[in-house]
């Protein structure tokens, strides 16, 4: 019987006071009963705007209908027909702007919650049944994959499901990529994408870590060594600054580095080897996820105050809604409207506060956005101890200083054409290192076309 309830059945979380102060996972996920009542509100639309609206064309209708049914495992199996990462597409992706943004329940109501329901799948799955993939028979072509984040993971997933022999090659010492290194735990649990990396490697997929491409190999190397084409997957991960006063003061970081310590060297154990400071007032300079997540890695780690200063207003900021309802429910402060302009430091060279003035908005500039202006005489002083900088991120140069014929636009992005092919011919790529810093599904998205246009590429190159 439809379910035509005009909101959707709330996902349970942890209180906020309590999960505030704890790494551990903030929702918890549909029970079974919860997801079927959920996947009752969906109308089975005959022409579905929904899968239009999803970087990777899950089949959504078909998918909640099994919900509906109680037969999970089959749900899964629709899914994971277009998408290999549910478990993690379920819990980052931003539904809100894609699938459930086209959903015609949403224009009287509530969408249906698609991403609540892709994740109680792929959850259901790995704890009832987590049967690992089998290699198909090999095609002896040998694929290298560089980056072993969303993009790579998906290519990967992809050839091998095809015969290639493929080695995903990872900088860090542990695969996953940003969503080890990036996504705090409380948003994405680190079993989950272990997971995903062992079924990789059921697939058949080499996955070789500490392997920085453009040091311990270049990419012509990988030529030599026999692979027949490359997809770089490798992310963006330079971190930008303002280049204000008291940028180099002890305390001062960007949102990258707080993070990989904070989440992939665990920083908040007691015997971490790369402890992060304990700050009493941290200020985050950004309005995006990422500002989001140091924000509330930061009141984890046991700050006091912890501050959000985005130069707009909060209409325009570009985190998820999700994001910053469950960071005020957490206790940290938006200062919206403000702009850092210093950062001081006291006699030891250590910061003790933020000069900010204060903003409004003005005409819209390229982004779309209102312009932030500067109101004159508005200067006031933030009384902080640390400055995490999330202002954004653009690709490593490392690759393309080692490659030649690998040409990037004035952002170091690499310039791709309709297929993901580079200007170098087999090398082809995908993700944030094509686009700039942009979500994990759009990366996912991206790798799985990079893996058809690489087939194509070499069947017709035999």
């Amino acid at each position: 019987m439809a379910n035509m309830s005009l909101k959707k059945v709330p996902m349970p979380e942890q209180d906020p006071k309590v999960r505030a102060r704890n790494f551990k996972e903030v929702t918890l996920g549909y029970t079974a009963e919860q997801a079927v009542e959920e996947a009752g509100r969906c109308l089975s639309c005959k022409n579905p705007k929904c899968v239009e609206g999803c970087p990777v064309n899950v089949r959504i209708p078909e998918f909640i209908k099994k919900v509906q049914e109680g037969d999970f495992k089959a749900a899964y199996e629709i899914i994971t027909s277009t998408n290999a990462l549910p478990a993690l597409s379920g819990r980052v992706c931003p539904q809100e702007t894609q699938c459930e943004a086209r959903c015609v329940r949403g224009i009287k109501g509530e969408p249906v919650a698609i991403g609540r329901l892709e994740r109680f799948v792929a959850d259901w799955y790995r704890e009832n049944v987590n049967e690992m993939p089998k290699p198909v028979p090999s095609n002896g072509i040998k694929v290298a994959v560089v980056g072993s984040g969303p993009a790579g993971m998906t290519c990967a997933s992809d050839l091998a499901g095809k015969g290639y022999q493929v080695s995903m090659f990872e900088a860090l010492h542990t695969a996953g990529g940003v969503l080890v290194y990036g996504i705090p735990e409380f948003r994405l649990p680190k079993t989950i994408v272990a997971n995903e990396i062992t079924k990789l490697q059921a697939q058949g997929v080499e996955v070789m870590t500490n392997m920085v491409i453009g040091r311990v190999l270049t990419i012509d190397e990988l030529f030599e060594m026999g692979y027949k084409a490359v997809f770089v997957g490798s992310g963006a991960g330079l971190p930008m600054f303002m280049n204000i006063p008291g940028e180099s003061l002890k305390g001062v970081m960007s949102a990258n580095e707080y993070l990989t310590r904070t989440n992939l060297m665990k920083a908040y154990t007691e015997e971490a080897d790369t402890p992060v400071i304990r700050s009493k007032a941290v200020a985050v300079v950004g309005g995006g996820n990422v500002a989001m997540d140091a924000a509330r890695c930061a009141m984890r780690l046991g700050a006091e105050k912890v501050y959000i200063v985005y130069r707009r207003g909060e209409a325009e900021m570009p985190a998820r809604l999700e994001e910053q309802h469950h960071a005020k429910e957490e206790g940290i402060e938006f200062k919206t409207l403000c702009n850092p302009v210093e950062i001081v430091g006291d006699e030891t060279g250590r910061v003790c506060g933020m000069k900010c003035i204060r903003m409004e908005l003005g005409e819209p500039d390229a982004s779309g956005r209102r312009r932030p202006i500067a109101v004159p005489d508005s200067e006031f002083m933030l009384d902080v101890d640390t400055v995490i900088m999330s202002l954004g991120t653009s690709p490593n140069p490392l690759i393309r200083s080692t490659t030649p014929g690998l040409d990037t636009n004035r952002k170091g992005c690499l310039i791709v054409d309709e297929n993901e092919m580079t200007t170098r011919q087999g090398v082809f790529a995908g993700g944030d290192a094509v686009t700039g810093a942009a979500t994990v599904i759009l990366a996912m998205g991206a790798g799985k076309k990079g893996a058809a246009s690489i087939d194509k590429f070499l069947q017709e190159n035999k």
